[in-house]
């Protein structure tokens, strides 16, 4: 009787066999196509492709990982929780999922946090994993300018990376695993579209020390406003940036708003501190229909109340396992790594938070 090791590894090489069969070529032309090598003719190779993926052969990554002499250093990149928003809590659990499954292969997960609100943090710590010199990398950036200048650094020293949560407009990332910014705010205009009466005013309310650089708050501002442009609805859309980030001075900025413009029915938070916004909102005489981003504990307490209407969650924790795992399928195998993946976004109510697993 075979040995449980000896059957999976025929069962792997029968896999092979049967895609070299059905595309009629040599083992070794399916073996360099799974390792994405050079040198097979592109008819070849797509043909290659679909079969393998009618087939849905998995190649045995971590028997492959075994068989290496390396061992691989992942790091990743993204922001510490802030006394705000507790968001990025969600992310770390997924690095630290991802990191439990794969350190039993000989892959260690060195992770480096900086402050959002700090592109002096951002650069220490940037710079400080640079010097660790990583064989893979998984990304969430804030800052545009200061995380351009850094993926051009991890190109140079031919570290290969994958973005999270928010994308750039650089090429030579493996992957973007995360939210479209944009279809995101597009749908929060449709859903509030339902809702609003014709002569309410919209408040658009970003809240961030450096608003200039975080990009994915405005290309939500940019779907949410191209939505009302493309259907020629007539409200009017105010916007506040608030770049002092403690409740008092939220509170302050808000309070200036409504005093000059009483009509302001609907509100869009642009990220997770719609808790704040909550705060304010619930102060009211009157309704207001609040939405804002991200299903964390302080946001959950306002939706529990009927204060926040909707939040649009796109599973950070998810993001994070998946583009650690990409990183190390990358390493591991060589494998190609699907260029986009675009979170779902999913609509978050008093309704249905109690049943949501983010």
């Amino acid at each position: 009787m075979p040995s449980p090791k000896k059957e999976k590894k025929n069962n792997q090489l029968s896999g092979i066999k049967e895609i070299a069969r059905r595309a009629n070529v040599s083992i070794a032309t399916v073996d360099r196509v799974i390792h994405d090598r050079t040198g097979i003719a592109k008819g070849t190779k797509e043909r290659i492709l679909k079969i393998i993926k009618e087939l849905n052969y998995q190649p045995n990554i971590h028997a492959r990982r075994l068989a290496l002499a390396k061992q691989f250093r992942i790091a990743t990149l993204i922001p510490v929780r802030s006394k705000e928003t507790s968001f990025w809590e969600g992310p770390l659990k997924g690095i630290e999922m991802a990191s439990a499954e794969i350190s039993q292969y000989g892959v260690v997960v060195e992770k480096f946090f900086y402050d959002q609100e700090s592109v002096t943090s951002f650069q220490q710590q940037s710079q400080a994993l640079l010097k660790t010199k990583p064989d893979g990398l998984l990304f969430a950036p804030s800052f545009m300018e200061e995380s351009v200048v850094f993926v051009q650094k991890c190109i140079k020293q031919h570290i290969p990376y994958v973005l999270m949560d928010s994308d750039l407009p650089v090429e030579g990332s493996l992957a973007y695993i995360g939210p479209n910014q944009q279809a995101s705010g597009h749908l929060s205009a449709h859903l509030i579209s339902y809702l609003i009466e014709k002569n309410d005013s919209i408040l658009i309310v970003n809240i961030s020390k450096e608003l200039d650089d975080q990009h994915h708050l405005l290309k939500k501002e940019e779907g949410f406003r191209n939505y009302f442009r493309t259907h020629r609805w007539d409200n009017q859309i105010l916007k506040i940036n608030i770049n002092k980030t403690d409740p008092k001075s939220i509170e302050k900025g808000l309070a200036n708003m409504f005093k000059e413009h009483g009509n302001i029915g609907v509100v869009f938070v642009t990220n997770s501190r719609v808790s704040n916004v909550a705060a304010f909102v619930e102060k009211l005489d009157r309704k207001v229909i609040l939405i804002g981003y991200d299903f964390v504990n302080e946001n959950i307490e306002y939706i529990e109340k009927g204060v926040i209407d909707f939040l649009i969650c796109q599973k950070p924790l998810e993001q994070a396992y998946k583009g650690v795992m990409a990183v190390y399928q990358h390493l591991a195998i060589s494998s190609p790594v699907q260029k986009v993946t675009f979170m779902p976004i999913d609509i978050i109510t008093r309704e249905n938070y109690r049943f949501y697993n983010y």
